[in-house]
């Protein structure tokens, strides 16, 4: 299983790598490998996410520490993961920095939310209603590690799910690596749509004017 994980989020890792989303070796990827006791596959800190090595994971338990002795160190969000997989039935999380879902927090930022309607890509959240509306958190950027952690805590109950951090990236989660992957894409390409459709009423406007 440990094996098979490893092969799932390593793939997922190039994917990711592939669309140039861990600049400065930013973001962090974790799956489940088992429920009882509670451990997962973490991103080491520092590493160069577009390489693909056998170091780029370690296997981290419920109180997000190394499961067995090594010189690498977990993610700093590890417990964001912590947090997920403690509460939900969730399979994968994915932690990434990029500039559109950076600029959308702080646009959205005092109003702690960024609200989409009317956009097919919201199905990707397994809301399939007509007038279905999807509303993404967002949170203070909190240097304090468990801090953040509490925080990021209030807005995690389903399976599925997505939290913005504002000016540090967005976290989302899924039954599986697949689920978790689509819903991180739905987001990035929402948060882009958004930000051109702002840009084009702009543009708008000052025509007008």
């Amino acid at each position: 299983m440990l094996k098979k994980r490893w092969s799932e989020l390593a793939d997922v890792k190039d994917e990711l790598a592939e669309r140039d989303w861990f600049m400065g070796t930013s973001g962090n990827l974790a799956i489940k490998v088992s429920d009882h006791p509670l451990q997962f596959l973490v991103t080491a800190s520092g590493k160069d996410k577009r390489k693909r090595t056998d170091e780029d994971f370690l296997l981290v338990n419920e109180f997000g520490r190394a499961v067995d002795q090594t010189h690498l160190k977990p993610s700093a969000e590890t417990l964001l993961h912590v947090e997920i997989y403690q509460k939900t039935g969730a399979g994968c999380s994915l932690h990434v920095h990029t500039i559109d879902n950076n600029v959308i927090s702080e646009v959205y930022g005092d109003q702690g939310e960024v609200t989409f309607k009317g956009q097919e890509l919201i199905k990707a959240f397994d809301m399939w209603e007509e007038d279905a509306v999807l509303k993404i958190p967002i949170i203070h950027n909190y240097a304090d590690i468990p801090t953040l952690a509490r925080e990021f805590s209030e807005h995690v109950s389903g399976d599925s799910g997505a939290v913005l951090i504002r000016n540090h990236g967005i976290t989302v989660w899924g039954k599986t690596a697949f689920e978790a992957k689509k819903i991180l894409e739905a987001s990035e390409f929402l948060f882009r749509y958004q930000l051109r459709l702002l840009e084009y009423k702009q543009n708008q406007l000052f025509k007008v004017v």
